[in-house]
């Protein structure tokens, strides 16, 4: 398809939303993320009312290219990954690169319940007591888990040398696992600095592709939404406590 890709998520949170950017970026994709232009608001929920044709979507971030509705951020890279070259042709690399994606997904959502333990219809400050139990186990438990399973995956792919947790170049998931090394930087700093020296190899992957020509010109640009407290990842000092050694 030659049609531009349009991508509808909330204008001013980076969200989920900010890991399709992120591909659509560095795939140098034709692109509009409908909701930041003028009656995009309407569009986004003419969407989630109607499927506007396709499938009906639960929620954001949702990717509409031609006459597909897709929704669901991995199932969107999915879709996006061979289209840009961000995936490996064989089947066997684009089934592991979904499956760690679908992972990244398991640990986006329990950092984001760190502060909505509860649920996400109530304020944080509605469910804070939750919110420091349920913190004290993510970060001594959950976080350490997930970040040491990743890299032991970036170790065990000989075929980038450790450099890229699919085949032997970039991927999508590689460009997903820089958002959640900076998004969990900005939420739990104490953490992510105790946790440095177990991590150093997803730190050199978060500081290669923050490096990559799109993406460095993405940052810079106004486009990148700073974090904020209404995303995911929320910086509250009573939540920015140290893991257990």
């Amino acid at each position: 398809m030659s049609e531009r890709y349009e991508l509808l998520y909330w204008p001013s949170i980076q969200g989920r939303g900010e890991f399709v950017r992120l591909s659509l970026e560095e795939g140098g994709a034709d692109y509009v993320d409908v909701a930041r232009q003028s009656g995009g608001m309407k569009a986004l929920r003419g969407m989630l009312e109607s499927g506007d044709g396709g499938l009906m979507p639960y929620a954001p971030p949702i990717l509409r290219h031609g006459d597909l509705v897709i929704a669901q951020t991995a199932n969107i890279l999915m879709y996006l990954g061979p289209r840009l070259s961000l995936v490996p042709d064989d089947e066997k690399s684009r089934l592991g690169a979904h499956q760690l994606e679908l992972t990244i997904t398991d640990l986006v959502k329990e950092a984001h319940d760190t502060h909505h333990p509860v649920g996400s219809s109530l304020y944080y400050e509605d469910q804070k007591p939750e919110a420091k139990r349920y913190t004290r186990q993510f970060v001594h438990h959950r976080l350490p888990k997930y970040l040491g399973y990743f890299e032991r995956v970036l170790e065990q792919n000989r075929d980038s040398g450790g450099n890229h947790l699919v085949g032997s170049g970039p991927s999508y998931v590689d460009l997903s696992m820089f958002q959640v090394m900076v998004g969990l930087d900005y939420a739990f700093p104490k953490a992510m600095k105790k946790l440095a020296s177990r991590t150093k190899r997803l730190r050199a992957l978060a500081g290669r592709v923050a490096e990559r020509p799109r993406i460095a010109a993405y940052l810079d640009s106004d486009r990148r939404l700073p974090f904020n407290e209404d995303g995911i990842f929320r910086r509250y000092a009573e939540l920015d406590i140290e893991p257990a050694d």
